[in-house]
Formats: structure tokens, sequence, C-alpha cells
């Protein structure tokens, strides 16, 4: 009888920590080698601005007790699009000082060493290799690219929903990825240690010309 008491609080506590975990139910990232860079894709492309006036880049991390939410306030990128997703490239540059988290003094460790370390590694640099139809939980498509953050850079594989109107092209996407997939091991402290799991949500919005 007592280990059955014991052994339903042990299942209490997991079915509690996994409904506390944000990345628990999302798609998750594909980390590799980087891939070439070097195709000819998006050749004759129409340009379409990434701004951090137009878009977002929001992220939340979390740890045992709970969550933090943060973005990113200063990006800058392009999209070249032929008229066809598939075909077409993305490229962006985030300024990682930039980002803010909903606690003042979690924003400044975040930019220390423990985490991104922005005074030795000020930029952050995505351009995709890859856009494929078809993607996990309804998404329009799978994107791949190079990311490069914290001096580590690795191929990358999510799915996203693109779209396309007259004057601007929409990317959506939100998965997990592992921080520690580019070097950010900081622990956290030993009774409420942080995930390795992070939630990035990219809605862009970018316009032409």
């Amino acid at each position: 009888m007592r280990l059955g008491i014991v052994m339903l609080a042990l299942t209490a506590l997991l079915l509690v920590a996994g409904c506390g975990n944000p990345a628990a139910n999302k798609s998750r990232a594909v980390t590799g080698e980087a891939a070439p860079t070097t195709s000819p894709q998006a050749a004759g492309g129409q340009k379409y601005s990434i701004t951090s006036q137009n878009s977002k880049i929001d992220f939340i991390g979390s740890q045992v007790a709970g969550s933090h939410s943060g973005s990113f306030q200063k990006f800058s990128g392009e999209i070249d699009y032929t008229g066809n997703p598939e075909t077409s490239r993305v490229s962006v540059d985030i300024d990682t000082a930039s980002l803010n988290a909903d606690d003042p003094k979690l924003t400044e460790h975040l930019k220390t060493p423990d985490f991104f370390d922005v005074a030795k590694y000020p930029k952050a640099t995505f351009v995709s290799t890859a856009i494929r139809p078809g993607g996990e939980k309804g998404a329009s498509h799978t994107v791949t690219g190079n990311l490069t953050l914290h001096g580590v850079t690795k191929s990358v594989t999510f799915p996203a929903t693109i779209g396309a109107t007259a004057d601007a092209i929409n990317v959506d996407a939100n998965f997990a990825i592992n921080r520690k997939d580019f070097g950010i091991n900081y622990a956290g402290p030993t009774n409420n240690l942080i995930r390795d799991d992070v939630v990035l949500t990219l809605k862009i919005h970018a316009t032409k010309g």
C-alpha cells in the first residue's frame, strides 16, 4: 500500500513537470553539420525586407520551477522570393545584445558568458539552404538553413508556414531547439535546473522593396 502511494506521488510529480515544460508539445528542430550555401537558389528573386518593425523573433526558456519569455529587439534580413517558396532564400542577422527578457535581471544574465556572451558573439545569423513543401503539425513547408549562434554554426531544420501576397511574404514558425547544440551549457542552480530546449517563435512579415 505504501509503495503504491509513493508511485502515485512520483507519477503526479512527473506529470506536473511535463505540463510545465513549454517545449513538451512543440516540433523539434533537427540540427546537424552546416550545409553549403553556394547554391544558385533564388537567382533573380524579388527582394522582401525583414526588419524588427515588421517581424518578431520571440523565445521561451524554462526551469523546473517555471518559464521566462523574451525576444530580440534588433534584427534585419531579406527574402529573395522567386514566386515559389521552394526556390526562394531567407537570410537574417540578429543583434544578440538586443535581447530582452520578462525580468530585467534575467535580461542582463542572458547577455553574459553563461548564455549568449553578447560581448564576444554580438551577432547571430541564419541563411536558408533548402525549403521543401510540407511540414509537421500542419506547416506548409520545412525550412533548412545554417544558424550561427554563440560562435557555433549548425544546419537547422524546422517546420514553417509560408504565405505570399502582392506586397509581403509571411513566415510563421514555432518549434523547440536545443541550446546545448550551440554551446550554451549553463545548467542553473541544482534545485532549479534549466531545461535544454528553448521554444522559438518566428513571425515574419517581409515587405517588398
